[in-house]
């Protein structure tokens, strides 16, 4: 190694400190499971983080993934065992029986998968994959390669969904193993992934037969010039992420489990700006259609009614709700219990799907008909999904109403009103939260009470009730 790999490789753990700082990536402290496949670039990560992590307030954890693809594997989720035995850290592992005839997809796929079980399992706040620089030119790449847009030439974000962080792309690999390779540093014995070699795969073959061409045709500057490339790209796909939370008329919005926008400006825009909107508000919301599905989508979001569903593939569909397009993913979706008890005689709390209810003890104020608060004389209730023959008397009313006629005129989407929450005594409608108060065990005002708060993370900003 010459004294300039060296002073790289002895700064890393600073430079790694500087970037998360600047970029942010781990705000809150938590637990972190780390990706570790037991190859050099993410025991690199490993090591990085045992020294620098508790920086942040993080405890981290290791989770591996056997693929269940090559002979050796098992071995290798006892290396990784090994690993972090050394380290004093736990590892978290899972074996699949994919096979070795199992495509790239797929095996990707699965991983994530089970690393998002595990995450869970382990209560981590981050998932952190050792995706790095080089990892970074392969992607834009193989992206241009299969005719990606310039949003797909921005190549791997530094952060994903549920927690996902890649704090390591602005390194290359050969500065990893720098790192790992240094003096004084733990013997580590870093078992390379064999799939990562195995030219049957379009990935492994640009990596291992076609990058390496092009640096020695193109010189040493080909990944920084590829890099520069993603920059812009990257900004590119920025600047139109932006633009759905400046343009009033889209009436952006994001929830839990997805994202909303109006359908109207798309009547009336331009097919090109068109497409290039509704596939940066698909990307808000973690889903990247193709040309041919957002062509589809964008047909789907002019021309058809409300209550219709689009697959765009994933797990991730469109949804039209009267005069709204909203874009989620079936996984990500909470079940509610469908009956709870409710007792409000005394404060307390619940998490209901989406919803979270709370209730204290409050002077009755004057309740609305559509509001995200009400208030209750005490006793004994329930909360639960709304059945097809309830029937509710509004707050200044004149007769009964059907539920599902209150919740279709309050513009709730088909697919929730089946699983959307009301409060009941009994047989009897108190509320349907946000949508309409019942005239029933409705206090005075001023008279002692019970405030009750419905919250629900699947109601975007701007527009709960």
């Amino acid at each position: 190694m010459n004294p300039d790999d060296a002073c790289a490789a002895g700064a890393l753990d600073v430079r790694l400190l500087d970037h998360v700082r600047g970029a942010r990536l781990f705000e809150d402290p938590g637990t972190a499971l780390l990706a570790v496949s037991g190859g050099p670039d993410s025991v690199a990560l490993l090591d990085l983080f045992v020294r620098v992590g508790a920086t942040w307030g993080l405890e981290v954890v290791v989770g591996h993934v056997d693929h269940g693809i090559t002979s050796d594997s098992r071995e290798l989720a006892r290396h990784v065992c090994r690993i972090g035995r050394q380290y004093g850290v736990p590892v978290v592992t899972e074996r699949l029986e994919l096979g070795p005839d199992a495509s790239e997809t797929r095996a990707r796929a699965e991983r994530y998968r089970v690393l998002r079980v595990m995450q869970r399992r382990v209560g981590a706040r981050y998932l952190v994959t050792a995706h790095h620089a080089d990892d970074q030119v392969e992607t834009v790449v193989y992206r241009l390669l299969r005719g990606s847009g310039v949003a797909g030439l921005a190549g791997i974000p530094e952060r994903g969904p549920d927690g996902l962080v890649r704090p390591l792309l602005p390194f290359t690999k050969e500065e990893l193993g720098a790192w790992l390779a240094r003096d004084g540093a733990p013997h580590v014995q870093a078992h390379a992934d064999p799939a990562n070699h195995d030219p049957r795969h379009d990935r492994s073959w640009l990596r291992t037969a076609i990058l390496p061409q092009v640096r020695r045709r193109l010189g040493s500057g080909t990944d920084r010039r590829v890099r520069k490339t993603a920059e812009a790209a990257s900004q590119d796909r920025r600047a139109w992420s932006q633009l759905l939370y400046t343009l009033p008329e889209l009436e952006f919005s994001r929830h839990a489990n997805g994202v909303e926008v109006a359908r109207a400006p798309f009547e009336r825009y331009d097919k090109v700006l068109s497409d290039v909107l509704l596939r940066a508000v698909a990307r808000e919301a973690g889903c990247h259609p193709g040309v041919n599905r957002t062509a589809r989508l964008l047909d789907f979001i002019t021309a058809g009614s409300s209550g219709r569903v689009l697959e765009l593939g994933d797990g991730w569909e469109a949804e039209l709700a009267f005069e709204r397009m909203r874009i989620t993913h079936r996984a990500r979706a909470p079940r509610p219990a469908r009956h709870v008890t409710l007792d409000v005689r005394e404060p307390g709390q619940l998490t209901w799907g989406a919803w979270e209810f709370r209730w204290r003890p409050e002077i009755a104020g004057v309740p609305r008909r559509k509001s995200g608060t009400t208030w209750l004389t005490a006793g004994v209730g329930a909360l639960r999904e709304f059945r097809p023959g309830d029937r509710i008397f509004p707050l200044g009313g004149v007769g009964h109403r059907k539920v599902r006629r209150v919740l279709m005129e309050a513009r709730v989407a088909s697919r929730d009103r089946p699983i959307y929450p009301v409060v009941v005594r009994g047989d009897e409608v108190l509320w349907i939260p946000g949508v309409c108060r019942a005239a029933g065990c409705v206090p005075a005002p001023g008279e002692p009470a019970v405030r009750l708060d419905a919250y629900s993370s699947e109601r975007p900003e701007g527009r709960h009730s």
